[in-house]
């Protein structure tokens, strides 16, 4: 549809949409903006410079980016020994400019003393000016103050900028990323509890999230990494094999029509009954063995919740991948002796543990009965995240309080070699992973 358009003549409008545009032009505080006080000085736009057009290439790259590879060139002119890194701000008033660089005060100071060095700062911005290659983005620039640069964008750049966003949709606006495979967790209920306030907050901020980077390009796997293996559910079996004579076999699905009332009872009974207890973990036991009857009942439990949770996602428009902690069941004995032979993990009073520098406490990621926990399902889950999904960038959208777990499960990793060092630019052979951590619930607090 767009590219039967006509493209529209009047080059003020182009330049009253980027400037309401968010992406490429916004306000800042940064001074400047003052009044020329020199005369205008044009620059040539005989040719388009080779940096500038990529997105007319097929290549996405902000305004703002052009700008400053413009004013990158000319300081690598000007002063080349300077190295110097263009800081290049919107002008607070448009009436002088709608860019400008600021770099001539600060090389000003750094050149005072040497050898040749320019007498006061506006001898330095003059001297970036002078050096702008040819381009058709800039129309003109001009001098303010002791040595800002402020420059105009040329109408016609708008006009074809705006002619290609007619034609190629908003996406051809999306900035380019380092990162191509993106994992974003985020949401992660519980089985048989209610989502709350938190999981909300973390599912909004995890879909915004996710809509951005594919926006962009990213090749997004949303993950919804729910609560759906653990202790909780041999209370869960044990209470339902005891609501019917025949027990398990005789199970229905309005047994777990009302989880909330179901898990309140288990629970309950499992707080106040010791022999109710005993039975509960047998139940796990059995869960963890494959007992078929013990997997129908947990089966149905998820079930039941998942129509919960979809009824949620449904009306917020959300769409999501689940793989609960169950997925990752079958990793945990592979994933615990791999640590163990590259020496990252060692028995401590039982319990296998990797020891993070700068940690008081170990990740335990074996307990000293042979049991696993939240700690082994999200080692197996950022290993196979890396090295299956083949991720270059993993995001959890997490609840502040669980910043430390996931500081320590990333450094673990590390240490497995599962993730590049930290600061590591590298991108490729192992994935980055982030903990995004907001006021918003992500799994259990006992997740932590």
């Amino acid at each position: 549809m767009f590219s039967k358009l006509t493209p529209v003549t009047q080059p003020d409008i182009y330049k009253r949409v980027l400037r309401s545009s968010s992406l490429h032009i916004q306000r800042s505080a940064a001074s400047g903006g003052r009044a020329s006080q020199t005369a205008t000085a044009a620059v040539k736009s005989t040719q388009p410079h080779p940096a500038l057009n990529m997105a007319e290439a097929g290549q996405s790259v902000t305004l703002r980016g052009e700008i400053s590879g413009l004013f990158k060139s000319a300081l690598s002119s000007a002063y080349p020994a300077a190295e110097e890194q263009p800081i290049i701000a919107p002008c607070n008033n448009p009436q002088f400019g709608d860019y400008q660089c600021n770099n001539a005060m600060g090389l000003f100071g750094r050149l005072k003393g040497k050898e040749g060095a320019p007498k006061n700062p506006r001898e330095v911005a003059t001297a970036i000016v002078s050096s702008l290659p040819d381009n058709s983005t800039i129309s003109n620039t001009s001098l303010a103050g002791p040595g800002f640069i402020n420059c105009k964008v040329s109408s016609e750049y708008l006009a074809r900028r705006i002619n290609a966003l007619m034609q190629q949709g908003v996406g051809s606006l999306a900035p380019p990323l380092r990162y191509s495979r993106v994992v974003v967790d985020f949401s992660s209920p519980n089985v048989a509890k209610e989502m709350h306030v938190g999981h909300l907050r973390s599912t909004i901020i995890g879909d915004t999230i996710a809509n951005t980077l594919e926006f962009c390009g990213a090749d997004v796997l949303r993950l919804n990494h729910i609560g759906d293996w653990g202790t909780q559910f041999g209370m869960l079996i044990e209470h339902m094999a005891e609501l019917r004579p025949g027990g398990l076999a005789e199970s229905r699905d309005e047994d777990v029509a009302d989880l909330q009332q179901l898990y309140r009872a288990a629970k309950k009974r499992f707080d106040d009954e010791e022999a109710f207890k005993v039975r509960a973990r047998e139940a796990v036991t059995r869960l963890q063995s494959g007992d078929e009857e013990c997997i129908a009942a947990w089966q149905r439990i998820c079930d039941a919740s998942r129509r919960e949770f979809e009824a949620i996602y449904s009306r917020l428009g959300v769409t999501l991948q689940e793989r609960g902690e169950s997925f990752y069941n079958p990793m945990l004995k592979d994933v615990v002796e791999e640590l163990r032979e590259k020496g990252v993990a060692e028995v401590s009073d039982g319990a296998t543990c990797v020891f993070v520098e700068g940690c008081e406490v170990p990740l335990i990621v074996q307990k000293s009965d042979g049991g696993y926990g939240y700690a082994s399902t999200d080692m197996a889950a950022i290993k196979q995240r890396v090295t299956q999904e083949k991720a270059d960038w993993v995001i959890y959208v997490t609840d502040i309080g669980q910043a430390p777990h996931f500081d320590m499960v990333f450094a673990a990793a590390r240490k497995a070699g599962w993730l590049p060092d930290k600061g590591s630019k590298q991108v490729g052979r192992a994935g980055t992973a982030h903990s995004i951590c907001v006021n918003a619930a992500h799994r259990t607090a006992a997740s932590v």
